[in-house]
């Protein structure tokens, strides 16, 4: 369902997808735009090699996301963004989380045990 000629953000390394295998890595669902236009793997992967963990860093990326968004059509009433965007992350060491703007949301997870649903961090409530 994506327009003629649009390239997905998780094309572009960096934006929706970004792996170093000695930090971590961060991958993305939603409006990839904001991704483009904030390297926002890429700017969550460096937090994490800063120190950060996984959630902090995928919550300081989406701030810097929501700091970005000016554009009127792109914006609510009250001035929070209109789109969604989670970031699912991993630090080398396999700590995990799933970040969203807005919440209550989950990610999927699947390690020794099993699969089960986890609950996002977020920065606004629906």
């Amino acid at each position: 369902f994506k327009l003629p000629g649009r390239v997905g953000d998780s094309a572009v390394i960096g934006a929706g997808l970004y792996v170093d295998n000695a930090v971590g890595a961060c991958g993305s669902t939603g409006r990839g735009e904001a991704n483009l236009r904030n390297c926002s793997s890429y700017a969550a992967v460096e937090q994490m090699r800063g120190g950060a963990t996984p959630a902090a860093a995928g919550l300081e990326v989406l701030r810097r996301v929501v700091q970005q968004t000016r554009e009127a059509h792109l914006l609510r009433p009250d001035g929070r963004p209109n789109f969604g965007l989670k970031l699912y992350l991993l630090s080398r060491s396999g700590v995990h989380a799933g970040v969203s703007l807005w919440g209550p949301a989950e990610y999927a997870v699947c390690d020794a045990h099993g699969p089960r649903l986890e609950q996002c961090a977020y920065l606004f409530a629906r």
